[in-house]
Parts: C-alpha cells; structure tokens; sequence
C-alpha cells in the first residue's frame, strides 16, 4: 500500500531545518516539548484573540540555559508592533506567565513574510476563511492557487477532506497545479494541514507547495 510521509520530516538536514532547536536530557525531553507547544498554543490564541486573523506562517523556537527565543514569521507585523505598549510586550508577558519558568527570559522576535502567499499556512488560513463563508470548495482552492502562482512558486497542490459543501457523505477532493514533486528530497516542498470548524463539521485542509530545487 502507499506510504505516506510527513514533506517536512523527509527533509530534514537537506533542504528543511528543524523549527525548535535546543537541546535537553533524556529525562527532560517530554517536558522541553510540552513548553514548545505551549508557547505555539498561546502566541496563535493570543493574535487569534486580538486580531481576529492568524496570519502567522511558522513560530521557531531557540532554547538556551537563560534565554528562551521565540521568532514569529507573520505576513503583517504590524498587528503585534502598535498599540502603546505594543502588544508584543503583553504577548511576552503572558508567554512568560503560561511557561513558568523563574530562571529563563523569554525574548519574542518579529520577522515578516515578504510573498505572503508562497507560505502554505496563510494559504490553508485563506481557503478556510472561505469554507466558512460557504464558498464553494472549488472556488476557494481555484483562487488559492491563483494567489500562489503569482507568488512565484513552481507548483501547489491543495486537498481537502471532510463533509465537503455539506454533503452527508465525507469525501477527499485535491486540485494540483504545476510540478509538486514530493519524492524528490532536494526539491524545497513547503507543507502544512490545517483544521477549519464549518457549520457542517470539522473539515481537513492540507497544502505542497513547491518553491524551488536546491
């Protein structure tokens, strides 16, 4: 039968970095890998709650004996930067409050995604805000891809699964336009599923897109 494999973890150490690095003792791990997602958990719930959009494309992770750094890719930083004080003091706060951690201070980074669109989170973001809405599947993956090509990447691929346009039977239905070469390791593939709450149920979304070969 067919073997799946996550995009990103066939990658890793070509062309994919690891999106937390740091290192812990046998004996730690678990709870070293519980604060990451924390921290993820409430720095999306965080712009979720202020903004209303997520907008963020991936949360790197650096961990130090004193120092937690946290570097948030966002399409608009500006939704963090503003305010007096600016949120992301009161983001930095909270992460701090939500990790516990006495000893170790945690510095929070903004850095900003230039084609917004190349990133395949924003893209599953985009075509979920559109199920909700109850525009046709089709339609959103269409324009989704619209949007991606005129990023510049080689090649996207979209699937959604779920109780598509409130059918009673759930079904798997995937566009792909260009190349989408998912064997290939030196192929740069950027990939990510994302889950979207529509009044008919939970319905899975995930994207490839393809940005060039290294």
């Amino acid at each position: 039968m067919g073997q799946k494999i996550h995009p990103l973890g066939f990658r890793l150490g070509t062309t994919q970095n690891h999106d937390s690095i740091w290192f812990a003792q046998p004996r730690n791990y678990s709870e070293n890998l519980k604060e990451d997602k924390i921290i993820r958990d409430c720095i999306n719930n965080y712009i979720q709650k202020t903004s209303g959009v997520e907008g963020i494309g991936r949360i790197k992770i650096k961990k130090r004996i004193d120092l937690i750094q946290v570097i948030i890719y966002m399409v608009l930083p500006t939704l963090l930067t503003e305010g007096k004080p600016p949120r992301i003091e009161e983001l930095q706060t909270n992460v701090q409050k939500k990790v516990n951690c006495v000893t170790r201070k945690i510095n929070i980074t903004i850095t900003r995604i230039p084609n917004a669109y190349s990133d395949p989170n924003i893209l599953a973001e985009f075509i979920a805000g559109q199920l909700k809405n109850r525009i046709s599947f089709r339609k959103a993956i269409k324009k989704a891809i619209e949007l991606a090509e005129q990023a510049g990447t080689k090649g996207v691929q979209v699937q959604i699964a779920g109780r598509i346009d409130g059918k009673e039977i759930a079904r798997v239905e995937w566009i792909r336009e260009g190349r989408v070469p998912l064997q290939t390791i030196r192929a740069k593939i950027d990939y990510c599923s994302y889950t979207v709450r529509t009044i008919y149920g939970v319905l899975g979304i995930k994207v490839w897109i393809f940005l060039n070969n290294d």
